[in-house]
């Protein structure tokens, strides 16, 4: 089976020279510059494989990707004629037909950073020539919402092909660390990102035979894009339909795949998967990002499931970049033709897949060999009495606390009365009472990182991929506190 199906080729060079459209945009400018792109009509394949391979499954049917590429053609010839494309399907194998659909019929996919009513609507006001597309009946439903058919339609043609350098979608950031910008990613830049993915996982996917993959994140989101649809169509992948988030359910998915299967998720939903001590089929490995993974919570779930936990690196502006076995190393390995150059605000990442370095607020000590350490975020530092913390090191302090399921430690936006940003904490352990947290974290932090206030709540506001919006934060620490 051809992994790679020629993923990089001489339009690596074009997008490495700057040649490609920039990535980068504000929300309010980027749907002004899409109208200035220069395509450059070289069509390359839309999937890659043998047509009799499995591209999806689920307990009732494994669909193999002739079948999957007759029901892209019908579809594609229904929508309508629009430039953008939401695409809000729940069901996980819809959304890779409704993807490709879209991407037959020349139109981007765009990537809001959430399918909150309120975010659809401020995306479809910027993208105005745009549309949705959803497998179940919205309540209320957006502007220009098509709904896919109970039963997808078939239509025989020949190969699925797009354009390299065609837009294929843009995604979102959130905003929770300053305003929302959109980023552009070609066609040709998700196959050689798909690329460098297939070199990062090496030794968890087959070499000669079709890998299963189970996930957890929904394929709305940039990880899960990456994992989940563009691994199935250009590399050796075939992807559970489900989106499991509870542990029986993702342990009922896994026994769904004949082979050992990959698991694709976060630290959040390990966290949980560790603790509710189910009996999971082997495993090809479990791989994890969108949050910081804890070398105690790799190491357990090695352990636990008897296989490697390997994480990986990267970001809405970058798509996937770097990897490490985090139970055994602490240093992140790049992918292959990634070069970071750290810069005082952040690191510049330099990559095949991006037509300009991309500068991220990480803060990374690079070694000699390419290798490097993150030391945090420029906005997780805090230098309080000539004092210097991190917020992500507070936060691991707290999780260790015996008894604490979840937590987070966050700066307030306002100041005291001397000037000082407060240090806040949200804290679900069930079992402990406030104060006893605050003195097992007088144990292990200065005094003056102590999380004051500290409050005890039901759960954090996790949005899909375990992230923790900033806004939902300070919400729900006033109405604890209320």
């Amino acid at each position: 089976m051809n992994q790679s199906c020629g993923l990089v080729n001489g339009a690596q060079r074009k997008l490495v020279a700057g040649e490609a459209a920039k990535p980068q945009y504000t929300l309010e400018s980027m749907s002004a510059v899409v109208e200035s792109l220069i395509v450059h009509a070289v069509p390359v394949p839309l999937t890659c494989g043998d047509r009799a391979r499995a591209i999806a499954f689920d307990a009732a049917q494994t669909i193999d990707l002739a079948r999957f590429e007759r029901q892209v053609r019908a579809l594609a010839e229904s929508l309508p004629p629009s430039r953008y494309a939401i695409n809000l399907c729940e069901d996980r194998y819809r959304y890779l037909v409704a993807f490709c659909a879209a991407a037959v019929r020349g139109q981007t996919t765009l990537m809001p950073s959430s399918r909150a009513p309120a975010e659809i609507e401020h995306v479809q006001a910027h993208y105005r020539d745009s549309y949705c597309l959803t497998d179940v009946a919205l309540s209320p439903a957006p502007p220009h919402c098509v709904q896919l058919p109970a039963e997808l339609h078939e239509l025989d043609g020949g190969p699925l092909q797009i354009d390299e350098d065609a837009l294929a979608a843009i995604g979102f950031t959130s905003g929770s660390t300053g305003q929302p910008r959109a980023y552009a990613k070609t066609w040709q830049s998700f196959r050689t990102s798909t690329a460098q993915n297939l070199a990062a996982f090496a030794g968890l996917i087959a070499d000669h035979d079709v890998t299963r993959v189970v996930a957890t994140v929904p394929p709305q989101h940039m990880y899960g894009m990456e994992m989940t649809v563009l691994l199935p169509l250009l590399g050796p992948v075939a992807v559970h339909s489900a989106r499991p988030l509870f542990p029986a359910d993702v342990a009922r998915a896994l026994h769904d795949s004949p082979t050992p299967p990959l698991l694709i998720t976060t630290p959040v939903h390990l966290r949980a998967l560790v603790a509710a001590g189910l009996e999971l089929p082997p495993l090809a490995g479990i791989v994890s990002a969108t949050a910081p993974l804890p070398p105690e919570l790799a190491a357990e779930a090695e352990t636990r499931f008897g296989c490697e936990v390997r994480e990986v690196f990267g970001s809405t502006e970058t798509c996937v970049f770097a990897r490490r076995r985090t139970a055994r190393d602490a240093a992140w390995t790049p992918l292959p033709g990634v070069r970071l150059a750290p810069q005082p605000d952040g690191t510049a990442v330099h990559a095949p897949h991006l037509s300009e370095p991309v500068v991220l607020a990480d803060l990374m000590d690079v070694h000699a060999d390419g290798r490097f350490e993150l030391r945090g975020r420029n906005a997780d530092l805090l230098d309080i009495a000539g004092k210097r913390a991190s917020l992500g090191d507070l936060t691991r302090k707290l999780l260790a606390v015996p008894g604490v399921e979840d937590g987070v430690v966050f700066q307030l936006d306002e100041a005291d009365a001397i000037g000082v940003r407060r240090i806040a904490a949200l804290v679900v352990a069930p079992g402990l009472e406030e104060n006893a947290i605050l003195q097992a974290l007088r144990e292990q932090l200065d005094p003056v990182f102590l999380p004051r206030p500290l409050r005890r709540v039901a759960a954090l506001p996790r949005n899909e991929t375990g992230k923790l919006p900033r806004q939902a934060l300070h919400d729900l620490l006033h109405a604890a506190h209320a």
